[in-house]
């Protein structure tokens, strides 16, 4: 079985925090896979229940700093966001910004495997310790400890999210979600030759998300996308609410969300 490499109160400082129950610390570093090796006498179980809450706390705390600090975003955005801050790389990148495989307990095979550095043992052993801080120091602790780290991380994601115009950020989203590509018809070309407007709308299985309006095909199209990036609770700051296009192509109304990501339409039926 392997032991910590670095001593916890390395850690401590790093972290800016002293535990008042250093067993509470060490414990959210207890995989279980060091119990089956270890001596009888082990005080210490391992560090799922710890993980378990630590995932609530971190969820909430995400949840509320995103509500004050991005008022302009809707639910929906707010969800995707959210998603993005707790998902497993992100917090295994924030164990790595502390050591915190260096920290674990580790049965022999789990440590020659690569137990360290692995992804899912990393965040699971990160948001033990979020649990390890709340039991010991509070939910003020917590948020002290969290904020800068996850709001910097929402910088990231917005900025990510954002630096390619809506017509890519879509298919992006589709083809990952769903394995469709989304498709755009032009359903209306209105004014004169030196003049023309055209009506776009952006499918996908031949349902409906989004109807855009422009000087051109392409600047339609992305007016679309972005529409429909809206309408998905996906960030979306091109997005322009256009009401009287929206009663003249009727858009069908989205099933409610889940985990913030809407349910797959369905395939389109063989010609």
């Amino acid at each position: 079985m392997a032991e910590p490499l670095r001593p916890f109160a390395s850690l401590e400082e790093a972290l800016g925090l002293h535990f008042r129950d250093r067993d509470l610390l060490r414990q959210a570093f207890v995989h279980r896979s060091y119990l089956n090796e270890a001596r009888e006498d082990f005080p210490l179980p391992d560090n799922e229940r710890l993980e378990f809450l630590g995932d609530s706390v971190l969820g909430f705390i995400a949840a509320d700093l995103l509500y004050h600090h991005y008022p302009e975003l809707s639910e929906g955005e707010l969800t995707s966001l959210r998603a993005a801050l707790v998902r497993r790389e992100t917090l295994a990148q924030l164990a790595r910004r502390f050591h915190l495989g260096d920290y674990l307990y580790l049965g022999h095979g789990e440590e020659e495997s690569g137990g360290r550095t692995r992804p899912a043992t990393l965040c699971a052993a990160f948001e033990a310790l979020v649990g390890a801080v709340y039991l010991d120091r509070g939910l003020e602790s917590v948020r002290r400890f969290l904020e800068p780290l996850l709001l910097a991380e929402a910088r990231r994601a917005v900025e990510k999210a954002l630096a390619k115009d809506p017509k890519s950020r879509l298919q992006e989203w589709m083809q990952s979600r769903w394995g469709v590509t989304p498709r755009y018809r032009t359903v209306a070309t209105e004014g004169p030759e030196h003049a023309r407007v055209f009506t776009v709308q952006v499918t996908a299985n031949k349902v409906p998300y989004g109807v855009g309006r422009g000087r051109s095909k392409q600047e339609a199209a992305q007016a679309a996308a972005a529409m429909a990036l809206h309408r998905l609770g996906q960030p979306a700051p091109e997005y322009v609410p256009r009401p009287d296009l929206e009663a003249q192509y009727p858009l069908p109304p989205l099933a409610e969300p889940e985990n913030g990501l809407q349910p797959p339409p369905q395939p389109e039926p063989p010609a």
